[in-house]
């Protein structure tokens, strides 16, 4: 595992990995909110279940204002911080024999692509599916991509003057910065959708060499972006590797810090926009009820009001209005990227990290 060829990265074998993913993937025994239990869902003919991992603050709101519009009884569950987008994804596996979730409104788009290839998705066209950009959409339907969130540096700018702000992923790993840079933990959720981006837009090599340095240069590791940004607007770093709902949350608390968009000028790799998805179970409930609620969710009001609300989301769909708050795909230079390709990694990449990060 220490030995790297440059250029390529030894993963674990596949009895490791399969111990790995043990303990990286909690399976039917994934801890739900202890509001959110599934005893607690009372089933009805026209009640829709939805598997909810954007902060529930954020997506409950919406979710309620969207049943009564619809006149159906939207029962979500909501998984818990730290393992809320694996937990998710593995429930839908351990119930696919016998569905009880109708729709998932994942906050990351790699483990939504996960479900589709073990066949759990149905495809489905919304009406607005024609303004989803082409690579924040699947070709064969089964999920959709929209309110994005960027993959940001957030800088405390009484410890970093503006003309020393890192602009690069890479430059993280300077000595200058030993101890003064934090990430969230990158098993989970959008640190660990970023990690296997970067292992397909750079390579294993330079990838892999990333993440070492990054610990071998004293990066603090926390619990989640949201901890990571709080730890810069207090001080206790200096920058922290986050996202941009999160880092918003600071700006606007009125926080002294700065948001920088890595990687964005030109010739550079572009900084990485993971949109939330929206996917369809097979064989679900209640198909029919499902997939109005999904039309409604995927439309230019919702992304709007995200992108006006506290979460501060960014809107993908051509057809929804801009926000002057956070950069978008058509203002600051993003990753393009193949995102199957970065699903197909998602166990090799996140055995690697396990073994890096897990202590």
């Amino acid at each position: 595992m220490r030995n790297i060829t440059p250029g390529r990265v030894r993963f674990p074998r596949p009895c490791l990995l399969l111990a790995t993913w043990a303990l990286v993937l909690p399976g039917c025994g994934s801890r739900l909110a202890p509001d959110d239990t599934t005893a607690n869902l009372v089933r009805r003919d026209r009640d829709v279940v939805v598997y909810a991992a954007l902060d529930r603050e954020f997506s409950d709101p919406v979710l309620r204002d969207l049943g009564r519009e619809l006149a159906l009884a939207v029962q979500a569950k909501f998984d818990i911080e730290s393992t809320k987008t694996v937990g998710l994804t593995n429930r839908i596996i351990d119930e696919a024999v016998r569905p009880r979730c109708d729709l998932l409104w994942n906050n990351e788009i790699l483990n939504t692509i996960r479900l589709k290839e073990r066949g759990l998705l149905r495809p489905f066209r919304p009406a607005h599916a024609g303004d989803i950009p082409p690579g924040y959409r699947d070709k064969d339907e089964t999920w959709y991509g929209f309110s994005g969130r960027a993959r940001i540096l957030l800088v405390n700018t009484r410890l970093v003057a503006e003309k020393d702000r890192p602009t690069r992923l890479l430059q993280l790993c300077d000595p200058r910065w030993k101890g003064k840079v934090g990430i969230a933990k990158p098993l989970f959720g959008t640190t660990a959708t970023h990690a296997c981006c970067l292992f397909v837009a750079w390579g294993d090599g330079k990838a892999a060499a990333f993440f070492r340095d990054l610990k071998a240069n004293g990066v603090q590791v926390f619990s989640g972006n949201k901890q990571v940004a709080s730890a810069v607007g207090s001080g206790q770093i200096a920058v922290g590797l986050t996202d941009t709902d999160d880092a918003m949350g600071e700006v606007e608390a009125g926080a002294p810090v700065a948001i920088v968009y890595p990687d964005s000028k030109p010739g550079e790799s572009g900084t990485l926009i993971i949109p939330n998805t929206i996917a369809l179970i097979k064989a679900s409930p209640h198909p029919e009820e499902a997939q109005r609620l999904a039309d409604a969710i995927l439309a230019p009001a919702v992304e709007e009001r995200l992108s006006e609300g506290p979460s501060a989301q960014i809107p993908l769909l051509t057809s929804s209005r801009s926000t002057p708050r956070v950069q978008t795909p058509a203002t600051v230079h993003a990753m393009t990227i193949d995102f199957e390709a970065a699903a197909k990694l998602w166990e090799r990449v996140a055995a690697f990290l396990l073994a890096e990060f897990a202590e």
